[in-house]
């Protein structure tokens, strides 16, 4: 894995933390999947409007 620095508003820290908090999981590995999620996402979006636009 490459470690990534990212810099985060204090209240989306405090979100991710109470999360993190409530799954029994580390901070680190809610962001990890929160933006692996949010790259699928985006990414079907982009297929769409690609398969619309032909």
């Amino acid at each position: 894995m490459i470690a990534v620095t990212l810099t985060l508003e204090p209240s989306v820290v405090h979100f991710y933390t109470h999360i993190a908090r409530c799954v029994g999981l580390p901070l680190e590995q809610v962001l990890s999947d929160a933006l692996f999620k949010l790259a699928g996402e985006l990414s079907m979006e982009a297929i769409k409007k690609a398969e619309e636009d032909l």
